[in-house]
């Protein structure tokens, strides 16, 4: 299987992307993560974006705050597909990154998930992996069986709470 690899332009970024790193585990997906900033040290972000698939990674998502040009500079090297996890990291609570992220130009797209939307971000990992790998689709459709399952269960408790009232 392919591996996912996630990058941070700062590692004050790494509370927020730990979030991916469970999300994978839970998948069985490998990954790796690495603080490749876009701005201080591009040519590691271009060197890491043009040997990523030969590497064995299939995904990138890249986390950064403020002005967030991570995402589109490793696109901008790679047709891997790269998804953009904005992070709130600044008075605009996030916004300047998320708008930062999603308005790329034509040609060098880069899939956007919420302000700090990191376990979205590794389950659209997952769903793109799983194009080629049979088992991650079992593993995304039980996932979603036990998110199900949750929600039931608390509206179960809810109910029992309102015949107390």
């Amino acid at each position: 299987m392919r591996k996912v690899a996630l990058v941070m332009g700062s590692d004050s970024d790494l509370p927020v992307v730990s979030g991916a790193f469970e999300q994978l585990k839970e998948f069985g997906i490998p990954f790796e993560a690495h603080v490749i900033s876009a701005h201080r040290t591009p040519a590691a972000a271009e060197a890491f974006a043009r040997g990523a698939k030969a590497a064995g990674i299939g995904v990138i998502v890249a986390a950064a705050g403020k002005a967030a040009h991570l995402g589109g500079i490793i696109a901008a090297y790679t047709t891997l597909p790269v998804i953009g996890l904005p992070i709130k990291s600044s008075t605009l609570d996030g916004l300047d990154s998320l708008l930062s992220i999603v308005q790329m130009p034509p040609g060098i797209p880069v899939a956007t998930v919420a302000i700090d939307g990191a376990q979205n971000a590794a389950i659209l990992a997952a769903q793109i992996l799983a194009l080629s790998e049979a088992g991650l689709t079992e593993k995304l459709e039980a996932h979603r069986v036990a998110m199900a399952a949750k929600v039931l269960e608390k509206d179960k408790t809810l109910q029992e709470e309102l015949k107390g009232l």
